[in-house]
């Protein structure tokens, strides 16, 4: 997709909302349409899940009822490359991976994705919100390829909201809402919504408890906070939000 340049306006959102939230999931989990969109559907809430379609095919039925519930679905790639330093991601190292690889992957996903879902994802996720690839000087970023192939990329991990005027759609930043409290979400809400910020929060399993896990109370409390019109949350996917963005800074 064209990069969009910054916008001097700063944007509006719809119906007179002051913050923008998306919620994301990653790696299709099981959990995810065992207990997370379940909980979601109660509120009319529609999220992004970023899928590895091998992961889909254990609970097909379920994504496919996610998908017609009106859920965004995101490229996460095939493999889930990471560094390999991680040990586990030996096997699938991005030092060893070259630009074109990379691409011939994420196109492969999206194929893979539209034939077990039948939708084409538009917005992608970096694994482990690792961006490069290659290693020492050979190192290469391929924000440009998922800036050629998708609306937006997000990563994870990051400290901020985004600034819907000014952030590189490829880049978007991803706040981790895995083991935390409403409190801090909320925290995180109230400080995007007094500059009209959008924050984008990221998540993996949709479960009472563990690791990597997006707790099913919290998310119930978000949804009541975000639903209230005296809250002023417009909540949407990332496609969905990236789109309005895109409109107004052209």
């Amino acid at each position: 997709m064209p990069s969009v340049k910054p916008s001097a306006a700063p944007i509006v959102w719809p119906n007179g909302k002051k913050v923008a939230l998306s919620l994301s999931f990653d790696d299709a989990r099981l959990s995810n349409v065992d207990k997370g969109t379940v909980l979601l559907d109660q509120y009319d809430v529609k999220a992004t899940f970023f899928v590895v379609p091998s992961a889909v095919k254990k609970r097909l039925e379920g994504w496919k009822k996610a998908v017609a519930s009106g859920h965004e679905m995101g490229n996460h790639s095939v493999n889930h490359p990471c560094s390999g330093n991680f040990t586990w991601s030996r096997e699938k190292a991005l030092e060893d991976y070259t630009g074109e690889k990379m691409r011939a992957e994420l196109i492969e996903a999206n194929q893979q994705v539209q034939e077990l879902l039948g939708v084409k994802p538009e917005v992608f996720a970096y694994p482990c919100g690792q961006m490069f690839i290659g290693r020492g000087r050979s190192t290469q970023s391929y924000v440009p390829i998922v800036s050629d192939l998708f609306i937006s990329g997000r990563g994870w991990r990051n400290e901020a909201p985004n600034d819907p005027a000014y952030c590189d759609m490829a880049q978007i930043y991803g706040m981790e809402m895995d083991g935390k409290d409403f409190s801090e979400i909320k925290d995180l809400i109230e400080t995007a919504r007094k500059t009209g910020q959008w924050l984008v929060l990221a998540g993996h399993e949709t479960a009472e408890s563990g690791g990597q896990t997006t707790r099913l109370a919290m998310l119930k409390q978000l949804c009541e906070y975000a639903k209230d019109p005296a809250n002023g949350v417009w909540i949407a996917p990332i496609g969905t939000v990236a789109k309005h963005v895109n409109k107004q800074r052209n």
